[in-house]
């Protein structure tokens, strides 16, 4: 009796001393989860100050990283809890093709994402004159991929009239991965897609009609734009736009369901190897226990910048739509109290 006494007394102490292990390693691991402070936004975009822009004009009143000084005034009242984000996919670790804004508002537990066409035009001075070519001006203006990611947050506040809060930038093999990790994503092919690219290593052959493809494929469907000939059609940026979303969305959807909570250390690992973003593990952390606040993968705007037409040949520039572009934002990822105006972007004459 008495060595039976002693084996639920040491029983007791074990799972106590568990107990509080797991107690305190949860306040510990709690503490590092935490939503980012939200850094003061110039409204305005000749008082930005941006790397690597020594391709802009003189008029952008920016002089590789030396800018305007900025004053109160030049700060806007946030709405409270709302959060933007800059979101690029690299090619080769270079060219951005894939360009989004997105915000995400906690309170009301709301979230949108805004798709840039690659060929928009935007109001620099170089060759090129396409948000496209943001990145890479800025990474090989001589300060590298912060350059690059400076001089692509320029840019865009120039289309939308703000200066994102942070940025993430996604590499091919993440998107494989992310996909592969959440078992596949469900889409509908309109076509058979059939192009070959030696040059670039590109083999795309993918059946049409509803099917669940694996991470490769999808990056496939989401790459796809010209067809060969007499197989497959060419499709607009903006039909490969849709398609990018279409699996965006197969991926939240995935991600919200239960089963994803198992697949947070393969999440973590994907993130760190091949995401790169100015937010904190325990940032990011916070954002992932948002998720269940957003009302399913529908309940995630998704919307193209609005365009009014193409400069045609010979660079077939995408002309931003004033009009629309201040209606969208406002409705969606404007992060100030007061509405973005026309005064606040910069568009191309």
């Amino acid at each position: 009796m008495h060595k039976q006494k002693k084996l639920i007394k040491i029983v007791i102490i074990f799972f106590s001393i568990m107990l509080f292990g797991i107690g305190a390693g949860w306040i510990a691991f709690s503490s590092i989860i935490r939503p980012p402070t939200i850094p003061q936004t110039p409204a305005a975009v000749n008082t930005l100050t941006v790397n690597g822009g020594n391709s802009s004009s003189s008029s952008d009143n920016v002089d590789n990283g030396v800018g305007m000084p900025l004053t109160e005034e030049d700060f806007e009242e946030r709405k409270p809890m709302f959060f933007t984000f800059l979101i690029f996919g690299l090619t080769e670790g270079l060219n951005a093709n894939t360009i989004m804004v997105a915000s995400y508002d906690s309170i009301a537990g709301e979230a949108n994402l805004i798709s840039i066409p690659r060929d928009t035009l935007v109001d620099v001075q170089r060759n090129s004159r396409k948000i496209v070519s943001a990145y890479p001006v800025g990474r090989l203006g001589g300060q590298g991929h912060a350059g690059g990611v400076e001089r692509m947050r320029y840019e865009v506040q120039t289309l939308i009239g703000f200066r994102p809060d942070f940025y993430i930038s996604v590499d091919y093999e993440a998107f494989v991965r992310m996909v592969d990790a959440v078992g596949g994503v469900e889409v509908h092919v309109p076509f058979r897609m059939f192009y070959i690219d030696t040059y670039q290593d590109l083999h795309i052959d993918l059946q049409a009609g509803l099917q669940t493809l694996n991470g490769r494929d999808a990056l496939l469907f989401s790459r796809y734009r010209t067809g060969t000939e007499g197989i497959s059609p060419t499709i607009s940026d903006y039909r490969r736009i849709e398609h990018q979303q279409q699996v965006l969305s197969a991926v939240v959807r995935q991600l919200l369901t239960p089963a994803s909570i198992l697949r947070i250390p393969e999440f973590i690992n994907i993130f760190n190897s091949h995401f790169d973003s100015d937010l904190s593990p325990g940032e990011l952390l916070w954002f992932a226990t948002q998720a269940r606040s957003i009302g399913g993968a529908d309940a995630i705007g998704l919307y193209t910048l609005p365009i009014s037409g193409t400069s045609g040949l010979p660079f077939w520039y995408e002309l931003p739509d004033e009009e629309g572009i201040l209606e969208l934002v406002n409705r969606t990822v404007n992060p100030f109290v007061r509405d973005i105006t026309a005064e606040d972007l910069r568009l191309a004459q």
